[in-house]
């Protein structure tokens, strides 16, 4: 057999389930995300374990990560049931001729059809095969053709497994949710080409991410793809919130660099600070803060080793404050600093450190501030401590950081991402393709829809 032919098999899956599931009812398809959302509960025992042993994340972490992504299969449910998926937008006809005048219009929402999915490595549950982009694609309509990550192979077919049986269940069919299992880089891309593909869902690195959108868009008829290849996540601390208490944010910082071995697309990876004394004892807190902390083993080896890379690449180009080099095991945390000016010119301090380490940025004004902003280009998010006052100054950096953010926090870290109707996760490049979407919370589903207008049509097709 070759290695085309399980791709071959789960696509034409999915292609054939497609034209039921884009007509199936909302009781229907919120009948199944609840399923899957209970069954994944009701396994949970024998999952976490088995997660644990591929990824080192922990049981208490695996556990809120199912919690979370039953959630979120409920969340869509309840939101298909608003009527998310079936929108209809009705333009009444007018007498005459245009501009004026004009015949009847009705704007439809239709799924896209078969989407292939690329599973994440650090959230074995929450962006795997039952995680927000299958949750997403499934409540708008569209079968998906799951391609595991080889970071958690054994979680990921357990999981499938578990899926298989609430559609079998259901009486629903089996191509609605297919696995792509120990694929190649290049079986990957075959998916991306594969001609019965509508749609890609990605979270990964950017140079995997970037080589994808590329085969995507050289294909035939080139398809949309929704990437999320990373951010490098600026937090901007101003003197007068690190004058009210520096100390505790130090140590909530410390906590957010290091959370899950720093291995979230969201961790902060440049802390950006005004030249002063309440910048440089904020420094220090900072150092003593994360210098005891043993983060847990990465998630694979070749991530640790993309890690060291990176940390190596900023070091050469910058000053390094704290150096931990941890274990054969886990890596220790990372502390280094540059000047704004020398952040601007040198792209090499740009690159992310996929792991327990952040870039400290010293600016001389709030202007060098919004320069280092207009460097990084695009990010998932931006963090304003002490920007809350309105100020002319911190309008201008509230803009600066809204222009390369897809979420700005004037409180807290960026790690944790909540699932509603109001989150914007993803960024403009290189953060993500496709920035006007979000790969979390309730608008991930309009991402495979495809609007319609229909004219002088019968009230029958404006039906799904």
């Amino acid at each position: 057999m070759s290695e085309h032919a399980p791709i071959d098999q789960a696509v034409a899956q999915a292609a054939e389930a497609a034209p039921l599931w884009a007509q199936a009812s909302i009781e229907v398809r919120a009948t199944l995300l609840r399923g899957l959302a209970s069954a994944l509960e009701a396994n949970k025992e024998a999952l976490i374990p088995l997660a644990d042993e591929e990824t080192h994340l922990g049981a208490v972490r695996l556990g809120g990560e199912i919690a979370r992504t039953a959630y979120q299969l409920r969340g869509f449910a309840e939101h298909l049931e608003q009527g998310a998926a079936h929108t209809v937008v009705i333009a009444e006809a007018i007498a005459g001729t245009p501009p004026a005048g004009r015949p009847p219009l009705a704007r439809v929402l239709r799924p896209l059809g078969p989407v292939a999915m690329f599973s994440a490595s650090n959230f074995p549950f929450a962006f795997s095969v039952l995680g927000g982009d299958t949750a997403s694609a499934l409540a708008a309509g569209c079968p998906v053709v799951v391609k595991a990550h080889s970071g958690h192979p054994r979680l990921s077919r357990a999981v499938f497994a578990i899926a298989a049986g609430v559609l079998a269940a259901q009486g629903l069919p089996e191509g609605l949710l297919t696995l792509v299992d120990k694929a190649s880089r290049g079986a990957g891309g075959y998916l991306v080409q594969h001609p019965q593909i509508a749609a890609v869902a990605f979270t990964g690195s950017y140079q995997g991410g970037t080589a994808l959108w590329k085969l995507a868009n050289e294909r035939p008829r080139p398809i949309p793809f929704f990437g999320e290849l990373g951010s490098i996540n600026p937090l901007i601390a101003l003197p007068q919130a690190l004058e009210r208490d520096s100390a505790a944010l130090a140590h909530t910082l410390a906590s957010s660099m290091t959370l899950g071995c720093g291995q979230f697309c969201t961790s902060p990876g440049v802390i950006v600070l005004l030249e002063g004394s309440a910048s440089d004892g904020f420094i220090g807190q900072l150092r003593d803060a994360l210098a005891p902390i043993q983060p847990h083993p990465m998630l694979t080896a070749g991530m640790r080793d993309g890690f060291e890379q990176a940390s190596a690449t900023v070091a050469a180009n910058a000053a390094t404050l704290l150096a931990s080099a941890g274990n054969a095991a886990a890596p220790g945390p990372r502390l280094y600093e540059a000047s704004a000016a020398a952040f601007i010119a040198k792209p090499a301090l740009r690159e992310e450190m996929f792991g327990p380490a952040a870039l400290i940025v010293k600016a001389k004004g709030l202007g060098e501030i919004e320069q280092v902003l207009g460097a990084i280009g695009g990010t998932l998010t931006t963090t304003l401590w002490g920007a809350n006052d309105d100020t002319p100054a911190n309008r201008a950096l509230v803009r600066a950081a809204e222009n390369i953010s897809g979420r700005v926090l004037f409180a807290g870290v960026p790690t944790g991402v909540a699932v509603c109707a109001a989150q914007q996760h993803g960024g403009p490049w290189p953060s993500s393709t496709a920035p006007q979407t979000t790969s979390v919370g309730y608008a991930a589903l309009e991402r495979f829809l495809r609007p319609v207008a229909l004219q002088d049509a019968p009230a029958w097709a404006l039906q799904p």
